[in-house]
């Protein structure tokens, strides 16, 4: 019992630490490139609050206000930039040589692709699988299939669908869901909250 509850408290504070941990690094980054863009245009920041006639109160939210719209503005030309084969090419270099090395980049990028819905998810489709030879059933992504009739699924952890495990299972033991990955993905980073349309969505046995 002082085992398994041991065990318990260690999983969630793990599992609390991994849910935060990408919030916490973005932050941080966005601290850090809010400072940087503040500097470079630190005389543009100046000639604009000099120039515009309010009270000196306003002069601290203007400056603000013009380092965002440079932020946003500069990610979106660089947005642009990046959907061009020059930009792609430049991006995937900077991205194998640099970014993949940095702490946390991966499952920052993966977990912001999952909540925007970007369609660059290497699952197939989504299943309900029998692992264990009883009634019960595991959230899986289906990521291959093999001559032989196997199945290659990944079975998530929530709330933190970028790790999980793989199986190779008989096609017998995947009942295909008919929901999006993203609806899947949403279910995993809640904790199986709105599993109900799985579990709707679940095709009958053959």
């Amino acid at each position: 019992m002082l085992q398994r509850t041991k065990l318990f408290f260690r999983t969630t504070l793990l599992g609390g630490i991994i849910v935060i941990m990408p919030a916490f690094i973005l932050v941080l980054a966005f601290k850090w490139l809010f400072g940087f863009v503040a500097n470079a245009i630190e005389p543009l920041t100046n000639l604009a609050v000099d120039t515009i006639p309010l009270p000196a109160r306003y002069d601290e939210p203007i400056a603000t206000l013009i380092v965002l719209a440079v932020i946003i503005v500069g990610c979106f030309f660089l947005g642009l930039f990046v959907r061009t084969r020059l930009g792609q090419i430049i991006y995937g270099g900077f991205e194998r040589g640099v970014l993949s090395r940095a702490p946390g980049y991966r499952m920052i990028k993966e977990t912001l692709n999952h909540f925007i819905g970007r369609k660059e998810s290497p699952f197939a489709s989504v299943a309900l699988v029998r692992l264990f030879g009883n009634d019960t059933l595991a959230t899986a992504f289906i990521t291959d299939r093999h001559a032989n009739g196997m199945i290659t699924v990944f079975v998530p952890t929530g709330p933190n669908p970028t790790t999980g495990f793989i199986y190779h299972v008989p096609s017998d033991c995947v009942r295909p869901v008919d929901v999006t990955v993203e609806e899947a993905m949403r279910s995993v980073i809640s904790c199986g909250a709105g599993s109900g349309k799985l579990m709707g969505a679940m095709e009958p046995d053959a």
